[in-house]
């Protein structure tokens, strides 16, 4: 007893001087050293040695939770090489100024988001976003920290200070997550303190009351009352209930989702109407030549005018009407006019590629075309040649992500936008979505996301990406960021972070939500009910010590076994 049962008294002791009276091991204490006095030296080693054995459970499931957690802590490097005056030299990633150039070669990782100013490397980013395929890299491409460089050596100039890179921020988000208790943990807090002073009085009035009224000998009323406290013992439930979502929270992280705190899951498992915006978020903000419409010339070469004449515009739309022509000329002259289009001298004859206003400055008539908004009009020698219609791509996997929310249980869908009228509609006629709106300010999309909230049986998830999706963030009862790692505003209002562009990992948060929350009930159902039939079978006298440490250290195993389940996912299974 002494052996097995030292660490357990010291620790009780040390409660009660820290006026933590009412702890687990208080009660083993009592029960072990009840059952000494009273003659029960083989079930009073039991007691102790069974609560080792499931103390060592739990510091193992303990273990096995936080390792996903300990790999995220790997993903931050704590030097970087920087390039100076006197060549390179190894530092302090967090003395590394903005602006300053490093290098970073096969085999380490980016300490420092930043910026790629020469080389090309492939990318192993899965630490920070949960997908396992590489990127391949080369001037131009931003970096975050904590990504692997597979082959290749870059250098890069960094864009912000080590405090405030990708890996800091995920690591900050997943020390606030399990500061944040979800209802449940709550529940199981505030049970513990009312519980654990209730079963204690209960058990001092089953040693003492039986044997004063002369029902029974008053070693068995002893022996009953120790029983009793050593079934009651709430470890099972102290322990399990949190682990699981910790597990979920960790196991979540592997994978590129990070919840803001166990209190997300509950709302997230009853999500019933998802808002998304459209750019950036349903579409990739990349743009393409969606329609060419040529007027007395061949799309060929109305392309090739459009592509000439843009050659040297930055300009994002610029650009893919460039990519959209496979051939184009420098032009001899070009003019960009802002907010209107360019003008170009090609093969002798001016070329505009604009909207109205540009057509209007040339002289061009349009009146025998259907004006649309967002058309891109083509002039040459003051005579339309064609229109083109640009627009953003919709995301790849964009479909199958919205037949999955169905799949997972959320009846209803809509796009909320800024964005033009012609270009929503588009999007939600491609992913079969009927609940528009369009052409909203921040505001006004606050207000209709206010609508949607009004109306839904259960939670409203808003996913947005950009600043400007910050109010409808906060406002949702789940608000849902992509890939915005390095926006303050769009994490500071979001309650969850998907770290990739993928729209596939939202019903995969969702089900992990509805597994974690299943796990921890089960627990509470599961340690509730054996101990309350224990419970009155010990105080009947129909337990003895052996099936009352079953029930205490039996019990937590299998629940804390049941919470590891948190920690793995299955995508063939919708919960």
């Amino acid at each position: 007893l002494a052996i097995c049962g030292a660490d357990t008294v010291i620790g009780a002791v040390r409660g009660a001087l820290r006026r933590d009276v009412f702890d687990e091991k208080l009660l083993m204490s009592i029960a072990a050293i009840g059952a000494m006095i009273i003659g029960e030296y083989t079930e009073a080693v039991a007691v102790m040695l069974f609560f080792r054995v499931g103390e060592s459970f739990e510091h193992r499931a303990v273990r096995r939770s936080r390792a996903s957690i300990r790999r995220l802590m790997d993903i931050c490097p704590d030097e970087a090489c920087l390039i100076g005056e006197s060549g390179e030299q190894i530092v302090d990633a967090e003395d590394v100024e903005v602006g300053s150039r490093i290098v970073v070669r096969s085999g380490e990782r980016v300490p420092i988001d930043c910026l790629v100013l020469s080389g090309t490397a492939d990318v192993d980013a899965s630490a920070l976003t949960g997908e396992s395929i590489p990127v391949s890299v080369s001037e131009g491409d931003e970096l975050s920290s904590g990504c692997v460089i597979i082959s290749g050596l870059l250098e890069c100039r960094t864009v912000r200070e080590a405090g405030e890179s990708a890996a800091s921020r995920i690591l900050e988000l997943v020390e606030v997550a399990n500061e944040n208790k979800s209802r449940e943990e709550r529940f199981i807090t505030k049970f513990s303190r009312y519980y654990t002073p209730i079963v204690v009085i209960a058990a001092l009035l089953l040693a003492t009351v039986p044997s004063l009224l002369g029902l029974t000998e008053w070693s068995d009323s002893v022996y009953r009352a120790l029983i009793f406290l050593v079934i009651s013992c709430p470890c099972a439930l102290v322990i399990s209930v949190p682990m699981a979502f910790f597990g979920g929270i960790g196991g979540a992280a592997s994978r590129g989702i990070l919840f803001k705190g166990g209190n997300v899951f509950s709302a997230l498992s009853r999500a019933y109407t998802v808002a998304f915006d459209k750019t950036g978020t349903v579409t990739s903000g990349e743009f393409s030549v969606s329609s060419v419409s040529p007027i007395g010339i061949s799309e060929q070469e109305l392309l090739y005018l459009a592509a000439s004449a843009e050659y040297g515009s930055n300009h994002p739309i610029s650009k893919c009407i460039r990519a959209s022509s496979p051939t184009s000329c420098v032009p001899t002259s070009s003019r960009e006019i802002a907010g209107e289009g360019m003008i170009a001298e090609i093969d002798g004859a001016t070329v505009g590629v604009g909207n109205l206003r540009l057509m209007s400055r040339l002289n061009v008539s349009t009146d025998n075309v259907n004006c649309t908004d967002g058309a891109i009009y083509v002039s040459r020698a003051s005579q339309l040649v064609g229109t083109l219609y640009v627009s953003d791509k919709i995301k790849d996997e964009a479909r199958d992500s919205i037949s999955a929310l169905g799949r997972v249980g959320v009846k209803r869908i809509a796009i909320i936008s800024g964005d033009r009228r012609d270009n929503v509609l588009r999007v939600g006629e491609s992913l079969g979505i009927d609940e528009l709106y369009f052409e909203l300010t921040p505001e006004k999309k606050y207000e209709c996301l206010e609508a949607l909230i009004s109306t839904s049986r259960g939670s409203t998830v808003y996913v947005g990406d950009g600043i400007n999706d910050a109010p409808s963030l906060a406002r949702a009862d789940i608000g849902i960021s992509m890939g915005t790692i390095g926006q303050d505003s769009a994490i500071e209002a979001s309650d969850l972070v998907i770290m990739t562009d993928k729209l596939t990992k939202i019903p995969e948060a969702i089900r992990i939500a509805r597994k974690t929350l299943l796990i921890a009930k089960q627990n509470i159902v599961f340690a509730l009910g054996v101990k309350g039939i224990m419970l009155i079978a010990g105080a009947f006298g129909f337990a003895n010590m052996w099936l009352a440490v079953f029930a205490d250290v039996g019990v937590a195993v299998l629940a804390i076994l049941n919470s590891m389940r948190a920690l793995r996912y299955s995508e063939r299974k919708d919960y």
